[in-house]
Order: C-alpha cells, then sequence, then structure tokens
C-alpha cells in the first residue's frame, strides 16, 4: 500500500480530512466494523496524515515513518499519553501509570525495569521451560487443541511466574485467573469515553480490581514477617521507595503488578499463536526453524538466556509475525501543544492515533508488504533497521518495555515445543485470519490445531548449544541456515576492525533495560534509576566484541557504533 502524493499545502494547514461520517458521530461506525481496514482506507485514500471525528472528538492518524517520528519523538509536554487511556485506570486503580501525573508515571514505569534486565531474564528462562513442561504433560503423543486457548493460558502461567512471584503462580492460581479475565473484560471499547458506566462488565472488572487488592495486602503482610524475602518483582516493589523516599501502598502495588502481568501477557498470547500459524502456513521454514532449534540445543540441550538469543531464524519469524500481525492496531496520544508537521498544524486538544498495521504495509517501507518473509531482518536486509518504519512496539521514549521480554518469553516457549512436537493445521491455511473485533488482536477463533510427538531430534550436537565449526556444517548438511554465533565461529577471519571507535546513545529511545551493561560492564553502567552511563565512549579495536554484541541485544536500538 502506498500513501498517494498530495499537494503541498500552505504553512499551519489544517490536516487533510477523510470523507464519509455523521454529524457528531463521525466515522464511529466505520471504525467499529473493522479499525483496521478503516485506518488502511484512510491511509491510502488521504495521505500519510488525515484527520477525521469520532463522538466529536477530532482525530489525527499519522502512518508512515516521517509522521510516526512526530508520534513518537514528541514530550510528554507535547502528547499526553495518559488523557488517551483513561479506560486503564479502573484496571490499574488511581494515581498508577496513566492516572499519574508524567514525572510519577516515569518513576513508576521505571520500577517495573528490574524484572526485565538481564539477570532477570536469565533467571526467567527456567521458569518459562518449566511452565511448558507442565502445560505439555498430559498431552500423550497426539491430539488436538484451540490455539489462542492454549496460548492465552500458557503465557499468563509464564507471565505470572516470573514477574508476580510463587503465590500468584501456585498458592491462588485458580482465583488470579478469574480476577484477571474479569479485569480483562474491562478493556472494551466503551471505556474509552465511558470507562464507568454500570454494565456488568465494568462491574466485574470492579469487584476483580479490589479483590486482588486484598490478596496483594495479605501477601505483602506475609513477607513484611518473612525473614527470607524472594527475589521477584513483587518483593522489589514491596521495596521500592519514589524519588521523595515514600514507600509504595498495597493500591500501588496493585496497580503495578497488575501493569507488568497485562504488558507480559496481554498481547504475547495472539502473536505467540501467530508464529506457530505462520511456520504451518511455510512447512520448509517450519522445517529450518526445527532444525536450527536441535542444532544449538542438542540432544537434551538447555533452553538458557543464552541459547536462546541465538536462535535467530525464530527470532525473524517472531519479529514478520509482529510486522504483519501486531497486537496493537492503533496507539493514542492527546495533543496538548500545537505539533508541526511538515506545513501542517495538529492543534491542542485533537487526539493522535498511529497505527502500527497500516505503516507495517506501506511498500515503500517494506519489500513485498503483505508476504510473509522473515528474511526481510537478515544482516543484508535489515528491514527492521528504520525504528520509525518497524513499530510493533511503539517507539520512542514510550515503546513497550516488556518488548524484550515478550521476545525471550515466545522464543523460549517455542524451543521446547518445536523440538518436542510437530504440529499441522485442522482449516484450510486462508481460514485462519486476525479477529479485528477485538481491542488485542489475535487469531480469530475457533483455531484448531492437530500435534504429534516427533520421533526423532534431528542433527544433535556436542553438548548443550555447542558451537564449533564441526556441529555447524553437521547442521548445514542438515538443511539449517546456523545462526549468527555459530557461523561466526565456523567462517574465516575478519578484517581487521578500525582501532577506535566511538559508542553513541540516543537518550529518547533508552530505557534502562540494562542489556548493554550485561554485555560490556567496563563500558556501560546503568544506574537504579535506570540512566545509563557511557564509561569509556572511545573504545579499543580489542574491546569492540563486546561492545556490538551490546549494541546488538538492546531491545530498543539506543546504541549505535561510530568508526573513526
Amino acid at each position: 500500500m502506498n500513501a498517494p502524493t498530495t499537494i503541498k499545502p500552505q504553512q499551519g494547514s489544517a490536516p487533510p480530512k477523510a470523507k464519509g461520517g455523521l454529524p457528531w458521530i463521525g466515522q464511529m461506525f466505520n471504525f467499529a466494523a473493522n479499525p483496521y481496514k478503516f485506518m488502511e482506507k484512510v491511509a491510502t485514500t488521504t495521505g500519510e496524515i488525515a484527520s477525521f471525528t469520532m463522538l466529536g472528538q477530532n482525530i489525527v492518524l499519522l502512518t508512515g515513518d516521517e509522521a510516526s517520528e512526530v508520534f513518537y519523538r514528541s514530550t510528554d509536554d507535547q502528547l499526553d499519553q495518559s488523557a488517551a487511556y483513561k479506560l486503564m485506570t479502573p484496571i490499574f486503580g488511581p494515581g498508577i501509570i496513566f492516572d499519574a501525573p508524567n514525572d510519577r508515571k516515569n518513576e513508576q514505569l521505571k520500577m517495573l525495569m528490574p524484572a526485565l534486565r538481564m539477570e532477570a531474564m536469565r533467571d526467567h528462562s527456567h521458569k518459562i521451560v518449566q511452565e511448558v513442561e507442565d502445560i505439555i504433560a498430559n498431552w500423550g503423543d497426539s491430539g488436538e487443541i484451540e490455539l489462542v486457548e492454549f496460548m492465552k493460558q500458557l503465557t499468563i502461567n509464564t507471565a505470572s511466574h516470573c514477574l508476580l512471584g510463587r503465590e500468584f503462580r501456585y498458592e491462588l492460581s485458580e482465583e488470579f485467573a478469574h480476577i484477571y479475565h474479569d479485569l480483562e473484560q474491562g478493556v472494551n471499547p466503551l471505556a474509552y469515553n465511558f470507562p464507568n458506566l454500570p454494565i456488568p462488565k465494568f462491574k466485574r472488572r470492579d469487584r476483580a480490581r479490589v479483590r486482588l487488592q486484598e490478596l496483594v495486602g495479605a501477601i505483602v503482610k506475609k513477607r513484611t514477617a518473612q525473614t527470607e524475602k524472594p527475589s521477584d518483582l513483587f518483593q522489589s516493589l514491596i521495596d521500592m521507595r519514589y524519588a521523595d523516599g515514600t514507600k509504595l501502598d498495597d493500591n500501588e502495588i496493585t496497580g503495578m503488578l497488575i501493569g507488568a502481568i497485562f504488558a507480559g501477557h496481554h498481547t504475547s498470547s495472539g502473536t505467540a499463536a501467530w508464529v506457530l500459524l505462520e511456520l504451518l502456513k511455510d512447512r520448509s521454514l517450519l522445517r529450518k526453524t526445527q532444525a536450527e532449534l536441535d542444532a544449538i540445543l542438542g540432544e537434551n540441550g538447555e533452553v538458557s538466556f543464552n541459547s536462546v538469543r541465538e536462535m535467530n531464524i525464530l527470532e525473524n519469524v517472531l519479529k514478520e509475525v509482529l510486522r504483519l500481525h501486531p497486537p496493537l492496531i492503533v496507539l493514542m496520544r492527546k495533543v496538548s501543544q500545537d505539533l508541526q508537521f511538515k506545513n501542517y498544524t495538529i492543534k491542542a486538544g485533537d487526539m493522535v492515533w498511529a497505527s502500527p498495521p497500516v505503516t507495517h504495509r506501506l511498500s515503500r517501507l517494506f519489500t513485498n508488504p503483505l508476504k510473509f518473509d522473515p528474511d526481510r531482518f537478515s544482516p543484508e536486509r535489515k528491514e527492521d533497521k528504520n525504528l520509525m518504519a518497524y513499530q510493533p512496539f511503539g517507539g520512542g521514549r514510550h515503546k513497550c518495555s516488556g518488548n524484550a521480554f515478550a521476545m525471550f518469553q515466545i522464543k523460549a516457549i517455542f524451543a521446547v515445543l518445536l523440538r518436542r512436537y510437530d504440529f499441522e493445521l485442522m482449516a484450510p491455511p486462508e481460514t485462519y485470519v486476525d479477529d479485528y473485533t477485538q481491542m488485542i488482536v489475535q487469531p480469530k477463533s475457533p483455531s484448531k490445531i492437530r500435534y504429534r510427538m516427533r520421533k526423532d531430534h534431528a542433527h544433535p550436537m556436542r553438548g548443550a548449544g555447542a558451537t564449533d565449526a564441526a556441529s555447524v556444517a553437521e547442521a548445514i548438511a542438515g538443511g539449517c541456515p546456523f545462526h549468527a554465533a555459530a557461523a561466526k565461529a565456523a567462517a574465516p577471519a575478519e578484517a581487521p576492525k578500525p582501532k577506535v571507535f566511538k559508542v553513541v546513545v540516543d537518550r529518547g529511545l533508552c530505557q534502562g533495560h540494562a542489556m548493554c551493561m550485561g554485555e560490556a560492564p567496563e563500558t556501560f553502567h546503568v544506574d537504579s534509576n535506570n540512566n545509563l552511563e557511557i564509561r569509556k565512549p572511545e573504545i579499543k579495536a580489542e574491546e569492540m566484541e563486546k561492545v556490538e554484541q551490546a549494541v546488538k541485544f538492546c531491545p530498543n536500538s539506543a546504541l549505535k557504533i561510530v568508526h573513526e
């Protein structure tokens, strides 16, 4: 899809208006019928910036990389995230995240980062593997599953185990599942404008929020009396302090835990389902993915933080799923100060929207954009390098901070499933499509598949995750495109690198994940407030490899090497 050429407007022109709509109601019915199709049509017929009204509110849709930069790069003083997401206040609680002033909201978001850093992720890997093993323990040699429901259960299990702590996963699992379901049902289009309507769905949401805070308060009291404290996000929130020294109360801890679990589960289940569906639509790609997993992990290889990061084919499949099936079809902000885009003025009081699936299907940004093509993220093509074009997790300072956890979680899940079972579709491939009637996009139900135990693991390698040249050659002989780490070990020596280089950081992208510090602690340091310090901007050639790894694994692509 290409945006049409538009006549260059005069300075300060209002954004062009999309055709159609009713008085005051505006485009509400067109949007509700199919949000993605509506926004795609608006972008196709009107251009990269277009305005329309819904329920009396003027909305400006920004698509493409240039317009998206305005959306993602503007400051909190210019674009108010909180005003666009008041529907989350009854779920998170008063004064939490979107209901908090910007300074307090940013403090709260930073408090979630310790659970998403490298050391925490190392600990998460065995928990995810355990959850996959537990849920498939009674599968037997063959059977059928409803894929979306299965992935919902698996991702809530892994997210609660990794992020909430043992109490929620093992002591309160059944009650928490009901509470979480009722909270999820509160994410409803009606709540954007009428979050407190006295309808049954919202009443159940409010009761669930009250009950969850009661459970959190009881766990806080129990943990306070314990001598040995668990090392999980729950405990870190109990111990956390705001900059002014105040502790989080039970309401705030509850809201933060809900925020964490929404980030770790709400969008991951549909994405995980689409990974398997897209692989089953292309059996040759499935075989390559399985061969890569066999090559990296060996017969009894450990699914670890390091081995998961080597799964490049699986990662590119996941990236392509996120491009064609991004779980969030629209992101919203309220304009607090007039904004300028090219020769257009977006007025304070307007809403601005970004639509990742529309931008992701622009042919000027992605080659053959409707084709599922994981190779577009290969080192040769790098079609995700334009951060304003590839935006499944949003972008800029408010990019979803759980993006690294989501990628790791889904890759670890399939590192177990694809080595244990073969799968097949139970309906024609074209019938598995996105369900755009939901707030969070996922495959349309029913989405049934069959599974059958794999009889063998092709090309086992010596030891867990071995990457020596002989074992790589064995994997290649079996048709497995080897992963980057193995390729580097097996390839001829590279040309000498420059003697000195600089590493720079884009502060508007860095969120403090500290992956860089884990790779190159001599060069990078992230403090308790998630502020990154580059200790040695100028790095010698012999230190290059560690810094290159730090740049590669930065979840937000905030680091860049500049050669001298």
